[in-house]
């Protein structure tokens, strides 16, 4: 199976423009759930592939608003590679999708659920039990956390989620990026620069320049509701055994549109499976 075979195509794909501000992206992520959108430029008249944008960079770069600047270099691929090859490029990079390219010119994009999607048709290897692929490390915070704090956790834990416990420490929930990117609202403020003109006695200043008091530069913020994590997260929760196949998870996964379940024994939490460990397996 070739990238080519389970890609999304260019004229199905949703991309922003060079230049262009964090709204343009935040608008698609919200309304259509992407996870990342590509960015382009118009040269000459010919449509260049630049970057990609993703709702890590909106979280982690909340007061950055130009486009070129939240924009990232990600690894790249060919139509004509192998699906295998794109998921080890996966696993090894980091990352959870791949500009397809024909030279400067973009002519799809392949996601980890792609390759999901393959496993959980049978298409390529899922045979593997995912008990030996799942992070024994598992994220977590509290239903009554302000959402603010737990999308600091989220951030500061460097994943896409929280498992959300209770006051006995139950599974009561989980929060994701998803969550809270849709609740999330671009607001505009000011920011002071200090007092950055020279006082006329400044050694650096010329004769005749004097402060004029601090100047005052248009900033953006990303601003969350502050009511406790329960009232965001979602509470039907899938889970599965260590025992479930790659395949079998990755149906679930696709069916229940997720990107991680909670590993379970029994009533006790033994870790989580991410759809990109499920990469692992091949």
């Amino acid at each position: 199976m070739n990238v080519s075979d389970a890609m999304t195509p260019r004229s199905d794909l949703v991309v922003v423009e060079i230049p262009g501000s964090r709204n343009d992206v935040l608008e698609y992520i919200q309304e259509y759930g992407f996870s990342s959108v590509p960015v382009v430029k118009d040269v000459d008249g010919e449509e260049v592939y630049r970057g990609l944008v993703s709702r890590d960079d909106l979280i982690e770069q909340p007061d950055e608003d130009q486009l070129a600047l939240l924009m990232r270099e990600v690894p790249t691929i060919g139509a004509d590679a192998a699906i295998g090859d794109a998921a080890a490029t996966m696993a090894a990079e980091d990352s959870r999708r791949l500009p397809v390219v024909d030279g400067d010119s973009l002519v799809g994009i392949l996601t980890v659920t792609d390759v999901v999607r393959a496993i959980a048709r049978g298409e390529i290897d899922g045979d593997t039990e995912v008990g030996g692929l799942a992070t024994s490390a598992v994220n977590a915070t509290y239903t009554e956390t302000p959402l603010p704090v737990a999308e600091r956790e989220i951030g500061l834990a460097n994943v896409p989620y929280a498992v959300v416990l209770d006051d006995d420490a139950g599974l009561a929930g989980i929060l994701t990026e998803v969550d809270v990117l849709a609740v999330a609202r671009v607001v505009e403020g000011e920011a002071s620069t200090g007092d950055s003109i020279a006082e006329q006695d400044s050694e650096w200043s010329w004769e005749g320049i004097k402060a004029t008091g601090a100047r005052y530069l248009p900033t953006r913020n990303v601003e969350l509701p502050v009511g406790a994590t329960r009232h965001f997260m979602t509470e039907d929760l899938v889970t599965v055994s260590g025992a479930r196949t790659a395949k079998e998870v990755a149906q679930e996964l696709i069916s229940n549109d997720i990107e991680q379940v909670p590993l379970v024994n029994g009533t006790d939490l033994d870790g989580i499976v991410r759809d990109v460990d499920l990469l692992e397996g091949l």
